[in-house]
């Protein structure tokens, strides 16, 4: 008979940390579902970067994660400031495992005439080029490490457009092929590449994706869910978890719908 070895020894792999050991940098970390995701992987062992434009609230979120996170203020949209940004983490922490383009932004609900060039600007260089930026920087050290993992926050938008979000939709249907386009090119290197759809949520971006944050509005968005609710920090963190971790080690290209049926 067995002696039941095996069960034990995968029972103490599943009880540790599920990413210890680990390096994760973190954008638009500062609140949301990127501060969400901060504190999740740092509860489950790895050391955090929390980068953010917002340096105060980068700080805030390092300081309640404790020693094994440092905080950074970056402008993702430039790709100085980024590669800045890789360089301090590797310094401080000397790898990194886990890429998480998570900064987003967006304009107000609305007519997709009214929005002016400098909104669409902005929106293309946080939601589209910042994930170019993200490669440029950590590709390298992931192919040197031997693997890693890309997750990007896309967005249900980009696969069931909601009206009066026309330039925001384009850029997250963007975003989701280029997820699947670099999981399929750097997949021989052991880099996986990921995204998360997530359906709107309880963050600062909601009152603009709703055009206006009224309870009535609020009533809108949630009769489109079938589970009857908005997204919550932590559901993005939980799924966001499982895609980086080596739980997911078969998984890449994927757009997670985390949504509550809102996609179906």
């Amino acid at each position: 008979m067995a002696d039941g070895s095996g069960v034990r020894e995968r029972a103490a792999r599943s009880a540790a940390p599920r990413l210890r050991d680990k390096v994760a940098i973190v954008t638009g970390a500062a609140s949301g579902f990127g501060e969400g995701m901060a504190k999740r992987f740092a509860g489950e062992g790895a050391r955090v970067v929390v980068c953010d434009l917002n340096a105060r609230g980068a700080e805030r979120v390092a300081a309640e994660i404790g020693k094994d996170a440092m905080a950074i203020r970056t402008d993702v949209s430039l790709q100085p400031e980024f590669a800045r940004m890789v360089d301090a983490a590797m310094q401080r922490f000397g790898r990194i495992d886990i890429m998480v383009n998570n900064a987003g932004y967006t304009h107000r609900n609305g007519d997709m005439l009214g929005v002016p060039e400098e909104t669409f600007d902005l929106i293309y260089a946080v939601n589209m080029k910042a994930i170019y930026h993200a490669a440029l920087s950590v590709v390298p050290i992931m192919e040197k490490q031997g693997g890693g993992s890309i997750l990007t926050t896309a967005s249900t938008a980009g696969l069931r457009p909601r009206p009066g979000l026309t330039w925001y939709n384009a850029s997250k249907g963007w975003a989701i092929a280029a997820t699947k386009s670099m999981a399929v090119e750097l997949a021989p290197k052991n880099i996986r590449v990921n995204c998360l759809c997530p359906v709107a949520g309880e963050t600062g971006m909601l009152a603009q994706f709703m055009g206006e944050d009224t309870p009535q509005m609020r009533e809108k968005f949630r009769a489109s869910i079938p589970l009857g609710r908005l997204s919550t920090p932590l559901d993005i963190a939980n799924a966001a978890l499982w895609l980086v971790s080596d739980e997911a080690e078969f998984i890449t290209g994927v757009a997670l719908e985390v949504d509550g049926g809102r996609c179906i």
